[in-house]
């Protein structure tokens, strides 16, 4: 229980959950002095540390003689001469120990279960990569996959990696320009794709979107479109490159020798959203990866053979690659992978998957969790939760207010909460409180993982005293993180490792410590606002307009002001419908006095504007982009294809309240 009074969550850092007695006792890290005693060993031997970890965790092919090489920082490299395969790390050594044991519950759309063994899948992956093989596809070629969440994108990421070829999977909602500069930007030779895919009861086609970035141009390098047969929907067909999934496939056996590939050899490239607008490739390795998935699997989420484990990302970001498709299948974990959205049929949907699959760990994003709160925050009081074991948080901070309800209504008060700190380009958890060995802080990601040098420091890249806020930085280099970005070494050096921060990783966060050490995110650099002097996060902000008890959810933005530099605007959606003018005003002085009152003045939003939901993409993270966009009144030029609620943005637009 908690050590203060959970109704105060706008307090945040007064709020401490300490671990149960009876979790610590099963934990896999069990208790803060076996946390302390894996931080002493890598700061005593930081390469004997890894290394250790690598050799007990991978299978390696060849072993590695040498750890970490750092002769051309910042392109470091680990375990450089050992082979491996991370299909085979994944499915073949397995097959040993519980080839019986379910490793895919998918559960469609429509409600419909199929379950796949680790037997299955592996015959599965062998069958299909024997087919990418058919097709002339080698290692080291670049294969888009643009498919709905299925069993079939897990066995074509896994085909990929079993045959040395490096895949770059797309969200199944990117629109057909944003797939063709991906397309040409790999240089990619094959695409797998699906005719169209479910999502609350609609159909959503896939294979006309590929059709249209393909006709585009700067497409020349593909010779091969992969189409798997899942909504039934006629398409259109160019027989000079669209091959039948079930026809390709078929004919070739279920079993196939794994790529013996060098531990830097690239895993995948996943593209992310540059602050200039052109996607950023970027580049994972085989082994550093490949074992930040599987530690985190084991320290964080505390994995245990028994568990259901259910992450709720789509294959398309980086936590679907990390916690959906590899670390929960490198561990051999049982787990759920789902097609639709929480809140179809109903909004008691993840509720009833949870009870339905005995799920015991969960991990979802903290925009799901509010828009959950704001859909009916006693609906997880009406379905048997029993099962859980452990909550985690992933995508942005949570709100103190959103964290105690997860832990309280979902949780039932017994289930740790792991708020994940994490990005694509390092590739598995970073800051993350180890269930059976930290105190939890509702809103703060608290401490590093054992091996992770994480530190705040100023524009001169060094260390700020006491709980100022400063830019986060990890000070070594780690085994998961980013190699480069894809045919852009320059870009990769300046973003990630600039002169002023004399050889540490920028991770583009603000962020503090407060003094137990604990880490709180206070948002992107570029989200840190200048009002008259003062720099605020508007994450900051954010946590305390979500913990007045009117608040489902609130993003913030700044605008620029003549006087002040910037101005602050909020976008808030209320618990309740949407208000009219008078209550508006009258709803708007209050959380501004609300806001005066916790964070002070300065803090105060000069504007708010209430809407039914914010802009988010569908795996649920808001688009800031687009809110600043209509803060300023700018006409909206980014890419909205992602949306999962485009009509959203009319709605804001209307005149401020």
């Amino acid at each position: 229980m908690p050590i203060h009074d959970p109704n105060q969550a706008d307090l945040h850092e007064a709020l401490i959950y300490p671990p149960s007695d009876a979790f610590i006792r099963q934990a896999n890290i069990s208790g803060l002095d076996a946390y302390q005693a894996l931080c002493r060993e890598a700061s005593e031997d930081y390469e004997g540390f890894w290394a250790r970890l690598a050799r007990e965790h991978i299978a390696w092919n060849q072993p590695f003689r040498t750890i970490l090489n750092e002769n051309h920082a910042p392109f470091y490299q680990w375990f450089e001469d050992g082979k491996l395969n991370v299909s085979y790390n994944c499915l073949d050594r397995h097959l040993t120990t519980h080839p019986e044991k379910t490793a895919l519950i998918f559960e469609a759309d429509n409600g419909e279960v199929t379950r796949v063994n680790y037997r299955e899948l592996h015959a599965r992956v062998c069958q299909f990569a024997n087919a990418l093989k058919s097709r002339n596809i080698q290692p080291g070629d670049r294969v888009i996959i643009y498919m709905p969440m299925s069993i079939e994108a897990v066995v074509a990421m896994q085909a990929c990696a079993r045959i040395g070829a490096i895949h770059s999977v797309v969200f199944g909602g990117f629109s057909s320009l944003s797939l063709n500069e991906r397309i040409e930007d790999a240089q990619a030779c094959a695409v797998i794709t699906a005719d169209g895919q479910f999502r609350g009861g609609k159909m959503l086609p896939l294979k006309t979107v590929i059709d249209e970035a393909l006709g585009m141009g700067g497409c020349e390098t593909v010779h091969s479109v992969i189409v798997y047969r899942r909504a039934g929907n006629e398409i259109p067909w160019n027989t000079k490159h669209d091959l039948w999934w079930h026809d390709l496939t078929t004919p070739h056996a279920f079993t196939c020798e794994p790529e013996w590939v060098g531990s830097e050899h690239p895993l995948f490239i996943l593209y992310t959203s540059g602050s200039t607008g052109k996607p950023k490739g970027v580049q994972h390795s085989s082994g550093g990866y490949l074992l930040g998935a599987i530690i985190s699997m084991q320290w964080v989420f505390d994995y245990k053979p028994s568990d259901i484990f259910w992450c709720t990302a789509d294959v398309g970001w980086i936590t679907g690659h990390s916690y959906v498709a590899y670390g929960p299948l490198a561990v051999g974990a049982t787990q759920v992978i789902f097609e639709g959205v929480p809140t179809w049929p109903d909004a008691g949907r993840f509720w009833k998957m949870i009870q339905d699959h005995q799920v015991t760990t969960f991990y979802t994003a903290p925009t799901a969790i509010r828009a959950l709160i704001k859909l009916g925050g006693d609906l997880p009081g009406q379905y048997n939760l029993s099962s859980l074991r452990l909550l985690g948080t992933v995508g942005e901070p949570i709100n103190p207010a959103a964290w105690v309800w997860y832990y309280t209504q979902v949780g039932k008060s017994r289930c740790p909460v792991v708020d994940t700190w994490w990005q694509t380009e390092t590739g598995c958890h970073m800051i993350a409180p180890l269930p059976g060995a930290v105190a939890a802080k509702p809103g703060s990601c608290t401490l590093p993982l054992p091996g992770i040098l994480a530190a705040i420091v100023n524009e001169d890249g060094e260390r700020v005293q006491g709980q100022h806020k400063g830019f986060l930085v990890i000070q070594r280099p780690f085994p998961s993180q980013i190699r480069t970005i894809w045919g852009n070494d320059e870009r990769y050096r300046k973003g990630y490792f600039p002169e002023n921060m004399k050889g540490a990783y920028l991770a583009g966060d603000s962020a503090h410590q407060d003094e137990d050490g604990y880490f709180w995110i206070m948002g992107r650099i570029d989200d840190v606002l200048k009002v008259s002097g003062h720099r605020l996060g508007t994450r900051e902000i954010e946590a305390v307009l979500a913990s007045n008890p009117l608040v489902a959810e609130a993003a913030v933005v700044g605008k620029p002001h003549d006087i002040k530099g910037e101005s602050i605007v909020a976008f808030v959606v209320l618990k309740g419908s949407r208000p009219g003018n008078a209550e508006a005003q009258q709803i708007s002085d209050e959380l501004r006095n609300w806001v005066g009152t916790h964070l002070g003045p300065i803090a105060k939003p000069d504007e708010i504007r209430f809407g039914d939901n914010l802009p988010k993409t569908r795996s649920g993270k808001i688009m800031r982009r687009l809110l600043r966009s209509i803060a300023t009144g700018q006409k909206i030029t980014q890419d909205t294809s992602t949306l999962e609620n485009p009509a959203i943005l009319d709605q804001l637009q209307e005149t401020a309240q």
